[in-house]
């Protein structure tokens, strides 16, 4: 268990905040902070794809693509487990954003 001291430690942690996302960040090499920068690049293309071909027909889907980082919540094995549904749930997406369903015409 953790003691009184743990508020010594979260404070000197606290005044080392400026080294967040600097060349001496201790947890900038971790694999998850790798992991979480090539999301944000993934996310970033995804962005441009959708963007340029945004219309009044695609909003809805668009604006649920732009969502899907809400669902990554979480530390170590929940991450994992939100990202993972998220990454599925995003390649169902892109695919009906790349190949829309074409509406069939009636029948006379």
């Amino acid at each position: 268990t953790f003691g009184p001291w743990m508020l010594g430690a979260f404070k000197a942690l606290a005044k080392l905040r400026f080294l967040r996302g600097g060349l001496l960040d201790p947890f900038a090499r971790t694999a998850e902070r790798k992991s979480e920068r090539a999301l944000i690049a993934e996310y970033e293309e995804t962005m441009g794809e959708v963007l340029a071909g945004l219309g009044h027909d695609n909003h809805a889907l668009a604006v649920e693509i732009a969502g899907l980082p809400e669902h990554i919540r979480g530390y170590g094995h929940v991450k994992e487990r939100h990202l993972a549904a998220a990454e599925a749930r995003r390649a169902e997406l892109l695919e009906t954003w790349r190949h829309p369903a074409t509406p069939k015409a009636a029948a006379e």
